[in-house]
């Protein structure tokens, strides 16, 4: 089996222009956990939600302050800081372009691959996704999840 047998052919995008939070809120929206960056076809960069958690820099013994649904109660993660300190922290990093915090250096993939070669570099490199590029040009996206539906025959 192919690469291209399971791929998604109709791929979600984002330029290395657009800001961390819109990126976020594409996530968020498509109910995806990472996208290539695409810039005039060719992929540049791929961000994933690791990325966007990373840039909230947790302390070691620092923490965010969330509310609780419940009133009286607070949830603390780690140590209690500032609910006015969490909601800065979110705000100074969103509107950077995501071009700031996308990973670089791209493991891609070509349609003609064995999915067993695609699996492999997963593995390998840890990732969940591979861009499918064809001279140059970005084809599709093969994920973990094709690969179990592709093993499964769904």
């Amino acid at each position: 089996m192919n690469v291209k047998d399971i791929m998604s052919s109709n791929v979600i995008v984002c330029s290395p222009q657009a800001t961390i939070s819109s990126t976020a809120q594409l996530l968020k929206k498509e109910n995806i956990s990472g996208v290539p960056v695409v810039d005039e076809g060719k992929v540049v960069g791929i961000v994933s939600e690791v990325d966007l958690l990373k840039l909230l820099n947790i302390p070691e013994h620092g923490g965010l302050w969330l509310p609780s649904p419940f009133e009286i109660i607070e949830i603390p993660i780690r140590e209690l800081i500032s609910w006015e300190d969490t909601k800065k922290m979110l705000s100074d990093v969103g509107s950077k372009p995501i071009s700031d915090i996308m990973e670089k250096d791209v493991f891609t993939v070509g349609p003609e691959s064995s999915v067993e070669d695609a699996s492999r570099s997963m593995s390998r490199h840890k990732i969940n996704r591979l861009p499918v590029v064809d001279n140059g040009e970005l084809v599709g996206l093969i994920t973990r999840g094709d690969i179990i539906r592709g093993l499964a025959g769904i």
